[in-house]
């Protein structure tokens, strides 16, 4: 799919200095503001550049193009006007970046930034004609909690609720597993489609309430017997997830991903920054997570990569906030289950319980 784009005009340059011939080397983007200068790989005798913080395509006023269209790569983006021999008379070209080949067509033509970003952003660029025709058939009801990303959908002859994630961050081989492989107490995987930017996940709609919607309503905590029973469904899922062949890490336990179903059964949900566990690995290649529930070691702290124990600290943190409303630094929960949760947290991860582990201490705790 070829990429055209109307040539950007407004481009800003800020002097720095007081006389005519001062060096001005500070220029910013006239999108989001940032430093263009600070880019790694920026040089202002580029004609072209695209804002490494907020993507727009810039284009060096001081300097005269051939042309008043820039043609960009399909695969990375990388800008192939200003690679070294390019030609628009030819039928394809080799990104010189990526190697990806690039058909030039004047099909597809964007007239300003906005139009190129809006289709480029697109989740359903790309997509085969089969899936197109697939997706069809899933008519989008509502978004959940807001969230354009996750939408309920209905489908057309069978009426049956499903919902639909367009997911930029994920990965692909994790999805595939569970869709042959399906855990029990998350929601099953139906279908997956993947575009030129996006997993577009159709899976099992469970009713029911997150833990996040419980705890809405004051006192913003739940009983302790309660949040025990919800912290040993979630343990029990991660049991599975831990002892696979190869296995799961969530890293992304929390009160929105957990939703507990009208017959009692407690769902682990939301996958797209699970990985799979490497042992060999000393750090994360890269840090995900929610602020708090993460453990040390997912956002570049901590001693090693990301692991079964870092699952536990979000429990840990989970339960804590479910009994009083709060992280532990904040409050810490009774000297009962204080020192349950206490571990969970630990920095060193090998310090921390199993998911069995923890499942055991607190049956223990109960039967006290």
């Amino acid at each position: 799919m070829l990429k055209i784009l109307k040539k950007f005009q407004d481009y800003i340059q800020l002097t720095r200095g007081t006389g005519a011939d001062a060096f001005s080397p500070y220029e910013f983007c006239t999108r989001c503001n940032a430093n263009l200068t600070l880019q790694k790989g920026f040089d202002p005798a580029q004609a072209y550049w695209v804002c490494r913080g907020c993507g727009e395509m810039l284009i060096n006023p001081a300097i005269n193009t051939d042309s008043d269209i820039v043609w960009v790569c399909d695969d990375c983006g990388a800008i192939l006007s200003a690679q070294p021999g390019f030609q628009t008379q030819y039928d394809e070209w080799p990104c010189a970046e990526c190697g990806f080949v690039n058909a030039l067509t004047d099909k597809e033509i964007y007239v300003s930034e906005e139009e190129f970003q809006t289709e480029r952003q697109n989740p359903y660029r790309g997509l085969a004609d089969a899936d197109v025709l697939e997706l069809s058939l899933y008519q989008d009801i509502k978004a959940i909690d807001d969230k354009c990303n996750i939408i309920l959908v209905t489908h057309r002859e069978t009426g049956k609720k499903y919902i639909k994630k367009l997911l930029d961050i994920y990965d692909k081989s994790i999805y595939q597993y569970l869709m042959k492989h399906p855990i029990a107490h998350m929601p099953k995987i139906y279908a997956l489609f993947e575009s030129s930017n996006h997993l577009i996940v159709i899976e099992e709609y469970i009713e029911g309430h997150t833990v996040a919607e419980l705890m809405e309503d004051p006192p913003h905590m739940l009983p302790v017997e309660f949040a025990f029973s919800i912290a040993k469904g979630v343990c029990e899922v991660l049991c599975t997830l831990h002892t696979l062949p190869k296995p799961i890490i969530h890293r992304d336990v929390k009160p929105s991903n957990i939703i507990l179903a009208p017959d009692g059964g407690i769902y682990l949900l939301d996958m797209n920054v699970a990985k799979w566990y490497d042992p060999d690995k000393k750090d994360d290649t890269h840090y995900m997570g929610t602020q708090y529930y993460a453990a040390p070691e997912q956002v570049g702290y901590g001693f090693a990569a990301s692991s079964a124990k870092s699952d536990i600290y979000a429990v840990g943190m989970l339960l804590n906030v479910m009994i009083t409303g709060k992280f532990p630094k904040e409050e810490r929960a009774n000297d009962e289950v204080w020192p349950i949760i206490e571990r969970c947290i630990r920095l060193d991860a090998k310090d921390r319980y199993t998911a069995a582990e923890l499942m055991e201490a607190l049956n223990a705790t109960e039967t006290n």
